[in-house]
């Protein structure tokens, strides 16, 4: 099984792809440090990324994916996965494929992104990243403002056999 924890920036889908691997006994993956070299810089001026400057990195994601289907291994991937498209390129070519959709609020958002610090992705991309959000419907929604804990549980719960 191929687990990947969507959603935008502050959402909390490092430390809930975290836990559920965890739980599920299974590697964990951030897509952040997968972004080559130019994305980063992008991101890090508050320039947000284009359709052409993720295509490469979602092909890198999913290649690394499939490597873990096609060998028997699951695997749970936090990345921001904000558009269908960019879903239906993670997915391909893999037949266990399932989706955790961390949804919150502009407020909650908002107030998380300006309380931490990441690497390279500002607070002022907020903005940009909900404009493009496409919600899925196919997923499991989690909401982003509920304990890890209780997420962890709603979605291990969702994801068993």
């Amino acid at each position: 099984m191929i687990v990947v924890v969507m959603g935008v920036s502050g959402a909390g889908k490092t430390t809930l792809g975290r836990r559920i691997a965890e739980r599920l006994g299974c590697e964990f993956i951030d897509a952040d440090d997968y972004h080559p070299p130019r994305n980063v810089q992008k991101m890090t001026a508050g320039v947000p990324l284009e359709d052409d400057d993720r295509w490469p990195w979602l092909e890198r994601l999913n290649a690394l994916l499939r490597e873990r289907a096609d060998a028997g291994r699951d695997a749970v991937l936090a990345c921001s996965a904000l558009k269908e498209a960019y879903r239906v390129k993670l997915r391909a070519g893999i037949d266990d494929f399932r989706l955790v959709y961390l949804k919150g609020s502009l407020e909650q958002l908002r107030a998380r992104v300006s309380e931490r610090r990441h690497r390279y992705m500002p607070a002022s991309l907020l903005e940009s990243q909900l404009a493009a959000l496409e919600p899925p419907g196919d997923a499991i929604t989690v909401d982003a403002s509920d304990s890890p804990e209780a997420s962890v549980a709603k979605a291990a719960a969702a994801l068993a056999p």
